[in-house]
């Protein structure tokens, strides 16, 4: 397949007032994400609420976002038990996806040691027909995957790369030290683009792309090209409106700056909750300061 590298939004799920998934809204993001500079679409990320939907909405997903996009497809597949995993694994395969995202079981996670998760993911790598990307969450998981355990896994012929959200530039760079070169580390969250990239990562999958997808796809061909003067400075203006949809407001943040940057985001599903008039009023201000208000309508 075509070797996975570059920008991807962790696309959220639109849902209506009736909390049905909008398809509608979300072919109208999609179309705007095709007009910009990201490399591909990330379906069913933690940003895609994926915990709060079920099998079949997943699926349906899935599908959707094959027939709306034109750069690659990742799936996000991982389930509470190996067997789902590889159920949703192959029925993504089966409706377009390029390749899978697999985060670790996460609730039995006394019982879930670091020989026990070997087994699942290279369990989970044998069935899949398409590639697979490791996704370490421990803020979310509570689950650290340790470098050790990433390199054990990265020598699988059918094991590509991993998004680390963990935020530890010395783990991300122990990866990328003894990592195959054909192996793609991404960056888990914008805040630390940069230095992934700059140390050999091969992009980020970005809650801050669904807002403003086109600085963080500069930003990373910024620093692929060596012109790191200009691409730190992006990083630094971007910190703020990272915060406002990840750690400080959660998605019901990352929703309300999709809708004041132009897309839709709307309500998160409960019992997430949206932003307030506060937050909401913090997240206006980081958009506007970088240009962002109403950019893609």
């Amino acid at each position: 397949m075509k070797k996975i590298e570059g920008v991807f939004a962790p696309v959220a799920t639109p849902f209506g007032a009736d909390g049905n998934i909008d398809f509608g809204k979300y072919a109208e993001n999609l179309a705007k994400f095709n007009k910009t500079g990201l490399a591909g679409i990330v379906a069913l990320g933690s940003n895609g609420e994926f915990t709060m939907l079920s099998h079949q909405e997943k699926l349906d997903l899935i599908q959707a976002v094959r027939k709306g996009i034109d750069g690659l497809l990742i799936a996000g597949t991982g389930c509470e038990s190996l067997k789902e995993t590889i159920e949703l694994t192959k029925g993504a395969a089966d409706r377009g996806a390029d390749a899978a995202l697999v985060i670790n079981p996460c609730y039995y996670k006394r019982d879930l040691g670091e020989g026990t998760l070997e087994k699942f993911f290279i369990a989970v790598a044998d069935a899949s027909p398409i590639p697979l990307m490791i996704y370490n969450m421990p803020g979310n998981s509570g689950v650290n995957l340790s470098s050790n355990l990433v390199l054990k896994l990265a020598a699988h012929d059918n094991i590509t790369g991993v998004k680390d959200s963990g935020g530890n530039i010395v783990q991300i760079s122990e990866i990328l030290a003894g990592a195959p070169e054909d192996f793609s580390v991404f960056a888990g969250s914008g805040s630390y683009l940069f230095a992934t990239t700059a140390l050999g990562g091969k992009g980020g999958t970005l809650a801050v792309a669904n807002v403003a997808p086109d600085l963080c796809a500069e930003l990373y061909a910024l620093c692929v090209k060596g012109e790191y003067d200009r691409a730190r400075k992006i990083q630094l203006d971007i910190l703020q409106l990272n915060a406002c949809v990840t750690s400080r407001y959660g998605i019901g943040g990352m929703k309300a700056a999709m809708d004041l940057a132009g897309f839709f985001g709307g309500l998160p599903r409960p019992p997430l909750q949206p932003a307030n008039d506060a937050a909401r009023a913090d997240i206006r201000a980081q958009v506007e300061k970088l240009g962002l208000l109403g950019k893609y309508r």
